[in-house]
């Protein structure tokens, strides 16, 4: 009797235990989703109401003014999108040029924008969004143009011409493609870097995008833009500028196209264009996708 009388009150507790076992299962884990490692990084960055954008320091697509606010074409039509996504604060993070895909692939940012082209080699490891703007190419040289330097061609066709161009800017691949060598290059971390050598003769000229150079050769009486630099007929130029996005965030590249969209439609790209510097025709994209760039395809 005593026997079966302990069997009972074990058999019962068994099952007080189990059930109490499952309701606590289901009290912790069915969240419906709602834990941030189900949510997607869209709605991350939404509940969180801030992105971490890596920029570099590049007049006028991305840099901050006296204010230390973060500004410029690039990263001003990037805010105006993210804030038509709820994402409403832009929270800046300056890098050197070429340390922002790699910073990008190992998760340092949630996005890049500086301007930075759309080119076949940086497809394979970022996600661009559509173009946001379009940009040709500018020289800086030393006062006078003592070496009556106009294009990348009279770099080439002159070996004892150097020029001081940024790390990890397409400009490298562009003149290394016109026939200047690599022993012309001298490499440097940032605009300001690159202005500096010409100015000091260290370097006879440099180069960057268009907006950039002479935006750099107006704030030293050292140097000069060359008004008629002649464009080179090369693979990537005109160049196409726009936000990248890791390859993983697919949904928030989608989102992002489809809000900016609407901003070129509605005016506000080209008003942003206009007011750092930009014509707002010529340096607007047109109907150029990101997928015609990375697939290298031609483009006028």
């Amino acid at each position: 009797m005593k026997k079966l009388l302990f069997t009972s009150i074990l058999f019962l507790s068994l099952i007080f235990l189990a059930a109490c076992g499952s309701s606590d299962d289901n009290a912790g884990g069915s969240d419906n989703g709602d834990s941030d490692g189900d949510k997607s990084k869209l709605e991350q960055l939404q509940d969180e109401g801030v992105i971490k954008v890596g920029f570099a320091d590049e007049k006028p697509y991305g840099y901050e003014n006296e204010d230390g606010e973060l500004t410029g074409a690039s990263i001003d039509t990037a805010k105006a999108v993210f804030k038509e996504l709820g994402i409403d604060e832009v929270d800046g993070q300056l890098a050197d040029y070429d340390n922002l895909v790699p910073g990008l692939q190992a998760g340092k940012f949630d996005a890049i924008t500086s301007g930075m082209a759309i080119t076949p080699k940086r497809c394979e490891k970022a996600a661009f969004a559509e173009p946001d703007m379009k940009y040709g190419e500018g020289l800086v040289v030393q006062k006078g143009n003592p070496l009556d330097l106009h294009s990348y061609e009279d770099i080439a066709n002159n070996p004892d011409v150097t020029i001081s161009i940024m790390s990890g800017a397409t400009e490298i691949d562009f003149v290394a493609s016109e026939g200047v060598d690599d022993s012309q290059v001298d490499k440097a971390p940032g605009i300001p870097e690159t202005i500096d050598a010409v100015a000091t003769g260290r370097a006879d000229a440099t180069t960057a995008t268009e907006m950039t150079a002479k935006m750099a050769a107006m704030d030293n009486d050292d140097v000069e833009f060359v008004e008629d630099f002649e464009q080179p007929d090369i693979e990537g130029v005109p160049s196409y500028g726009a936000v990248a996005f890791h390859p993983d965030d697919k949904e928030l590249l989608d989102a992002f196209n489809e809000k900016l969209k609407e901003l070129k439609e509605d005016g506000t790209v080209k008003e942003i264009l206009e007011d750092n510097f930009f014509d707002a025709e010529r340096n607007f994209p047109g109907d150029v996708t990101a997928e015609m760039v990375c697939a290298g395809e031609e483009q006028d």
